[in-house]
């Protein structure tokens, strides 16, 4: 069968590769694709929002089934637009319904269906333009650290975590008044700060059955000790070695389990990735956020570890067998270093040559931020490289990825070196 991509990052081409090694998969295309995604997959100049253009693509080549990398596309409703079309209606979306991908579209709508649900989160209140001053006074009721979450999609950037009262104050009028997130911070989510460790649980469903995938952790922060600004994820490791069994049972019965019955209950319409960020609190599991994807770089240590074929699992979420496929996970840990383009997450300079990545033994060199041009591949995003390894325990896989990173260059080329250190 031939299947399409959306999307053009590390995610996206760590699918490409897992999807490509399929014997189901006859002919793999990629929209748009990025400077590494062509050695297993046809890139397409097509951007996953045009869904138009995705149309007359998919009928032209005969798509079967559309993998959704990004929540862009999910939240306009790419999901609606194909069932909705007779001309499209055989073709298999992995992708929630657009009143699904609210879950990550307003972080509002996921804070009232976990409570509607209830599934434990930290208490929060939500404000606009309009009510600034009274999120000014609900911030003095509260204890610092403050957190400050824009309501809509702000590329993984728009939480603000500050320490001083006047600080977090003065940030919630620049979100509203000031827009500082453009349309993604009319309104602001003030939440309570929770003091743990984070994870992030990752969920394949057909909307009433659900397979657990591995766990990961990430790293936001651009600076080593996760200090500096966040950015879309410096690194990851999969398995996450304090999610042991008796922790893991709490997740499935307190928080996946109510999640898929409640969408199931109110009707939300779901086939594909529920991505939960959890974090642990006195050995407690409790919900930061609802993602409608797989996590990037996240989805670069969890699919590495999945022996099973993909293409049975997505043809599953639309013949109602998902419950009765089988799930293999390699014992192995799987860990990811992104290299990151110099001044990342703020101004950053792209258009710098990458060279050494064909010297990468043991590692697979996903591309995020790459592009081909005249034979030479280039930067061209923030988040350039993810060097995933695998090993007998993550310390072993974590060596061979800074092993192989030493060997790549470009200008300005940036890496946390502690990654997997808090474990």
């Amino acid at each position: 069968m031939n299947i399409l991509i959306l999307g053009s990052g590390g995610r996206e081409h760590a699918f490409a590769v897992k999807l490509h090694q399929s014997p189901l998969c006859d002919t793999l295309y990629i929209a748009p694709g990025n400077g590494g995604t062509h050695t297993v997959a046809t890139n397409v100049a097509i951007s996953p929002t045009d869904f138009p253009a995705l149309k007359a693509f998919v009928l032209e080549r005969q798509i079967a089934i559309v993998v959704v990398g990004p929540e862009d596309p999910l939240v306009q409703g790419v999901y609606d637009f194909f069932t909705a079309d007779p001309a499209l209606a055989r073709v298999q979306v992995i992708g929630p319904s657009q009143q699904g991908a609210t879950l990550e579209g307003s972080k509002e709508f996921a804070k009232e269906f976990m409570v509607r649900h209830h599934i434990p989160t930290a208490k929060y209140a939500s404000f606009t333009k309009d009510t600034v001053e009274e999120g000014c006074a609900f911030l003095s009721t509260m204890k610092a650290p403050y957190v400050l979450k824009a309501d809509g999609l702000a590329a993984g950037k728009g939480v603000v975590i500050l320490d001083n009262l006047t600080e977090a104050q003065a940030e919630l009028r620049r979100m509203l008044i000031n827009e500082k997130f453009g349309k993604a911070s009319t309104k602001v989510v003030i939440e309570e700060f929770l003091n743990g460790i984070e994870l992030s649980c990752f969920v394949l469903t057909d909307g009433v059955d659900y397979k657990i995938l591995p766990t990961a952790k990430d790293y936001k922060r651009i600076g080593e000790g996760d200090t500096g600004l966040n950015t879309g994820g410096m690194g990851a490791v999969s398995p996450v070695p304090f999610a042991d069994e008796a922790f893991m049972q709490k997740i499935e019965e307190r928080i996946v389990k109510p999640t898929i019955v409640g969408l199931h209950k109110e009707g939300i319409v779901y086939k594909g990735f529920v991505f939960i960020g959890l974090i642990k609190v006195d050995g407690e599991p409790y919900v930061i956020e609802y993602n409608v994807r797989m996590g990037d770089p996240e989805t670069e240590a969890v699919l590495p570890r999945i022996e099973s074929d993909l293409i049975p699992l997505f043809q599953s979420l639309y013949n109602a067998t998902l419950a009765s496929q089988e799930l293999k996970v390699t014992p192995q840990s799987a860990t990811t270093v992104v290299m990151v383009s110099g001044g990342y997450p703020e101004d950053y300079q792209k258009g710098k040559e990458i060279t050494g990545t064909e010297k990468a033994v043991g590692s697979t060199v996903y591309h995020a931020g790459t592009a081909l041009k005249d034979g030479k591949l280039l930067t061209a995003g923030g988040r350039v490289l993810a060097i995933t390894s695998l090993g007998d325990d993550f310390k072993e896989a974590l060596q061979r990825s800074y092993d192989n990173i030493s060997k790549i260059q470009f200008e300005g080329a940036y890496w946390r070196k502690d990654i997997g250190k808090d474990l």
